[in-house]
């Protein structure tokens, strides 16, 4: 069954409204791993214990990198809908 324009316009509309989440969220990420990093750093410089601080800032980027693969995904599905939506690219 094909797809109709308007139907892939919309997708096309939704993949980029969760490209825009997932941006959102990476920069988001990274400031929580800056935190934490800053976090570890008190700690340190207090003397204190920080393996589970250092543990949370590892699982923080390991988390990040998951979310920028899947950033890629959404993009690769955007480029993939506006090529069915438009598949002359405009002329500058």
């Amino acid at each position: 069954m094909a797809v109709s324009l308007a139907e892939r316009t919309q997708q096309l509309h939704d993949e980029r409204r969760l490209l825009e989440k997932a941006n959102l969220d990476i920069e988001e990420g990274c400031q929580r791993i800056h935190r934490q990093e800053d976090r570890v750093r008190d700690l340190q410089a207090g003397g204190h214990d920080c393996r589970q601080a250092e543990r949370l800032v590892e699982l923080l980027k390991q988390t990040l990198a998951e979310w920028e693969r899947h950033r890629t995904l959404i993009i690769e599905r955007v480029n993939f809908l506006q090529q069915e939506v438009d598949p002359v690219p405009p002329i500058h």
